[in-house]
């Protein structure tokens, strides 16, 4: 993605904001007033074009945008692990790289999912999750990200989420939508 196009929704930051260099990763403060154009809104965070740079926003933060914040999630008292199980996969298709209109599930970055229930009723979410190339600068948000939406699912108390290399990751690992959006079916 290269920034702005005449798709992209202007906007006029509202309060100081906590945003994610794309793709460095570098955790930076853009200031009230700031202006720039949200190229992206998928998965409750934002992908926004600021003066030449893209910089990734939570879902958290969508009010200095001027755009709701997500949905809390429910489960019924009643939830089972497949339930859960199927919420935490749900949650993970949330989970979009900032450059990529794909969540993970499709792009194929999710090789694993699965989770145990504790004593107390609470339950333990086991991810491993791989990036496109090994190199990029955004796998930590990445793997935070899923943690976050994750652990926001009621009876999930914690979210473990690896990072992994092994087997390497390939475009024939998407989805066919994936291949699809991305162009390359």
């Amino acid at each position: 993605m290269s920034g702005f196009s005449l798709s992209s929704e202007p906007f006029t930051l509202s309060r100081d904001c906590s945003a994610v260099m794309v793709p460095q990763g570098d955790v930076v403060s853009l200031p009230a007033g700031q202006i720039g154009y949200i190229t992206q809104a998928l998965g409750g965070s934002f992908t926004v074009y600021v003066e030449g740079n893209l910089f990734r926003i939570a879902g958290n933060d969508a009010d200095a945008l001027g755009k709701p914040q997500p949905t809390p999630i429910e489960v019924p008292d009643d939830a089972t692990n497949a339930d859960v199980e199927k919420l935490a996969w749900d949650q993970l298709r949330t989970v979009f790289d900032p450059e990529i209109p794909v969540n993970v599930v499709e792009l194929g970055l999710v090789y694993d999912l699965s989770l145990e229930q504790t004593e107390s009723g609470q339950r333990k979410v086991y991810v491993k999750l791989t990036l496109t190339a090994p190199g990029c600068g955004m796998g930590d948000i990445l793997v935070d990200d899923a943690r976050t939406k994750l652990e926001m699912i009621p009876t999930v108390a914690e979210a473990d989420v690896d990072l992994v290399f092994d087997p390497p990751w390939s475009h024939s690992m998407m989805s066919d939508a994936a291949k699809l959006e991305t162009g390359m079916l």
